[in-house]
């Protein structure tokens, strides 16, 4: 920010000025550094001379300073410029390695530092020759200086166009450092013939040059090593300082800037480690408008990934390093970028330029588009606008100037050639109501500078309303002063219709579950209260029984599964099972239903067959389908008689195992009015266990019924004497994944005689069996 354009509010000057004292600061830095290489190479040649830790001989140093009136640095390049090499290591010992003297930053002329620097490796490295290469825009290489060249050789190879593949073009153009011997070293170069080492000149991030030093074949002898290589680093590091010097041309301030005719950015580049990983946007100027609508004072200062992330990751940071490093200027290009408003990616066309300027970049900032593409937005805008029944307008304050888009003349219910309405009246267009709405919108946008909405009510001419949702930001200039007001309308009708639509449907809903969770509790108590938790005693008959109802773990889903276990007057037992199609309190009421329709017509004497065509009669009648087993039982002779409507066949569990009881014809209960079932009779000898029950015990989705029988009754062992033990197992081991109420049954004939009374006629087993 230049003094020109100092901010009127005192915080925002205090803060102008820190940010101008951070950038001096950084300035003392960046000058403390070049010479902060001569205090450390003054260090450690005293702490070798003193043998003395380096900490002592900074310490020393500085007392050395103080006595005598001079600056650390001032003196540390005077010790390293005027100091011979220490006298246990002589210059000019092979393999010795002498300090290269820093005070070669001090020297104003390039030819003299190469000069300098070829006369303290001559005896120690036996270099032959020093050529210090300038990397100039283009790719064109200059002899900057040299040492040790012949004039007529310096002058041939003055300058060095990109095209030819010199070891010095290969390494100030981004390869990697040569030493004598490594490949790329042959090429034609100064001092044909004779061995070389090329090292790039890096200062500020960027590629220099390249220093190239040069041995008499076959080359330095002995071979280079670590600290022999380190000298050589060091060399070319403060011959890098040089050339940066040499070629700085900051100026004092960036009125350059503000003379461009097109936006434009200056940024100074964010060393780490000594690479530039980032761009500090230093100035914009005016004519600059950021994609985001972001002031120039909030982007000044600021980190470059940080003002625009998604434009550095799309292509925008890439190209700005390779400029700043090669020192070539981009021309005009068009790139393609994108800025992240909140989550929104939006893309851009900018035309973007870019050229070194001293250590910094001045980029040029041109958002373009096409004529084709401006059209086909446009026609796209004002389709989705007129899909989505938006319009925008925006509207100056100042000079009354206001504008409004397709469509908002409709959703006000004005003619077509109406003049716009401004924000402040819209409360004379809404429905009494909404007028503190409106109120608020206002003062928020206008006095708070902050963005609002409300829905409101717009009254048309013709008495009828639209429900709208009103948006309005504030527009400010660089001093927070509002200079616009920008929004749309939204016409939500149709949708508050739907939202009243909705919420009636929803209360329509609430009854309706409300009533089906009643029914379902009715359903439930029904059968809770028709089913018997216990079998009845039947003791006295000699058989012991249990039973077992599991109810689906969903209520809705409450079935009309049930069972019966009743003593007859003939002392033969009814033992069934039935499932009812379907749930809920129907299935409930269609159990009720044929449980008593069979316990009642048991009582005739009837057999099983008969039973279950008496039972079909009756629901055929209640519109009734069911499946049911049903089986007499005579527990002195264990004779059985069933007959089954559609159901799973009862089971016989005895020493020798499970035995599936063979399978009469019957179809399922009220599915046919002249229907017949079949009777079969077997022997249930005392010890064995008759077992009933229904589907929901076995069935599965992906496998026979069968198979889940005969996988459960495998996995449950044999009975035991625990019959409710049993039932309690296999319902525990039940394979079924259909989440359908169970109902089991478990009969056994106790061992011995079936009464303490002794044995009954003959005359009334025969009438007994005739029953049975």
């Amino acid at each position: 920010m230049t003094a020109g354009h100092e901010p009127a509010d005192a915080t925002a000057r205090a803060l102008a000025g820190a940010v101008r004292r951070l950038q001096r600061a950084a300035v003392r830095m960046r000058a403390e550094e070049r010479t902060r290489a001569v205090v450390d190479l003054a260090t450690g040649m005293l702490a070798e001379r003193l043998d003395v830790c380096p900490a002592e001989a900074a310490a020393h140093l500085a007392r050395l300073a103080g006595e005598a009136g001079v600056p650390v640095a001032a003196l540390a390049a005077d010790i390293v410029g005027l100091s011979g090499p220490p006298p246990e290591r002589p210059v000019g010992t092979p393999g010795s390695v002498p300090p290269v003297t820093p005070a070669l930053a001090a020297l104003p002329d390039l030819q003299r530092a190469a000069e300098a620097a070829l006369e303290q490796t001559a005896g120690a490295l036996g270099v032959h020759a020093v050529a210090l290469w300038q990397r100039l825009p283009g790719g064109v290489l200059a002899l900057a200086a040299h040492a040790g060249l012949p004039a007529g050789e310096a002058a041939a190879w003055s300058r060095v166009p990109p095209g030819i593949p010199t070891p010095a073009q290969r390494v100030a153009a981004g390869g990697t450092e040569l030493w004598p011997g490594d490949p790329g070293t042959e090429g034609p170069s100064v001092g044909p013939g004779t061995a070389r080492a090329v090292l790039p000149l890096l200062a500020g991030g960027r590629r220099r040059g390249a220093l190239e030093i040069v041995w008499p074949a076959p080359g330095p002898t002995p071979v280079l090593g670590g600290p022999q290589r380190r000298q050589l680093h060091a060399l070319a590091d403060l011959c890098a300082t040089l050339l940066a010097d040499a070629r700085a041309a900051v100026p004092s301030d960036d009125a350059l800037l503000d003379g461009l005719p097109a936006p434009a950015l200056l940024l100074e580049p964010v060393l780490r480690r000594g690479q530039v990983v980032d761009f500090t946007l230093v100035r914009a100027n005016a004519r600059f408008h950021d994609p985001l609508d972001r002031p120039r004072y909030e982007l000044e200062g600021t980190s470059l990934l940080e003002a625009y992330p998604l434009a550095c990751a799309t292509g925008l940071l890439v190209r700005l390093l390779r400029v700043h490093e090669t020192g070539e200027p981009l021309p005009a290009e068009r790139v393609r970028l994108a800025f992240r408003r909140d989550e929104l990616a939006l893309p851009a066309t900018v035309l973007l330029s870019a050229a070194p300027y001293g250590d910094r970049l001045v980029v040029g900032w041109q958002p373009e588009r096409e004529p084709a593409d401006e059209a086909e937005e446009a026609a796209l805008l004002h389709q989705a606008q007129r899909l989505a029944r938006v319009a925008g307008f925006e509207e100056h304050p100042a000079g009354g100037r206001i504008r409004w888009s397709e469509g908002l003349r409709e959703i006000y219910g004005l003619p077509p050639d109406a003049d716009p309405v401004p924000l402040a009246r819209l409360a004379g267009h809404t429905h009494p109501d909404d007028e503190p709405a409106v109120r608020r919108l206002l003062d928020t946008v206008s006095h708070r500078h902050r963005t609002a909405a409300a829905v409101v009510r717009l009254i048309h001419p013709d008495g009828t309303s639209r429900h709208t949702r009103v948006v309005a930001e504030p527009v400010l200039d660089d001093d927070g002063r509002l200079t616009a007001v920008r929004g749309a309308f939204h016409d939500v009708s149709a949708q508050h219709r739907t939202e009243i639509a909705l919420g009636a449907t929803r209360e329509r809903l609430a009854d309706s579950e409300q009533e089906t969770a009643a029914s379902e509790q009715l359903a439930l108590r029904l059968q809770q209260a028709i089913l018997p938790a216990a079998p009845p005693p039947l003791g006295p008959a000699g058989l012991r029984a249990a039973v077992r109802y599991r109810p689906a773990a969903q209520r809705d889903r409450v079935g009309g599964d049930w069972y019966d276990v009743l003593p007859l007057p003939d002392e033969c037992v009814l033992l069934a099972v039935g499932d009812i199609a379907g749930h809920g309190v129907g299935a409930a009421t269609g159990m009720v239903a044929l449980r008593h329709a069979l316990r009642g017509l048991a009582v005739t004497g009837a057999g099983p067959a008969r039973l279950l065509r008496w039972v079909n009669t009756v629901a055929l009648r209640g519109q009734v389908t069911a499946t049911a087993v049903c089986v007499l039982l005579d527990p002195a002779s264990g004779g059985l008689r069933w007959a089954r409507a559609g159901h799973l066949p009862p089971i016989r569990l005895g020493p020798d195992g499970a035995e599936v009881l063979p399978l009469p014809h019957g179809v399922l209960l009220g599915a046919l009015e002249e229907a017949r079932y079949e009777e079969h009779t077997a022997h249930l000898p005392p010890g064995d266990v008759l077992l009933l029950y229904t589907d929901g015990l076995v069935e599965r989705r992906d496998r026979p019924v069968e198979e889940s029988v005969d996988q459960l009754i495998r996995a449950a062992g044999a009975p035991g004497p625990d019959l409710e033990g049993y039932l309690d197992r296999l319902l525990e081991l039940s394979p079924a994944d259909t989440d359908d109420d169970t109902c089991l049954v478990a009969v056994r004939v106790d061992e011995g005689p079936p009464c303490a009374k002794g044995r009954r006629p003959a005359r009334e087993d025969r009438a007994r069996d005739a029953r049975c």
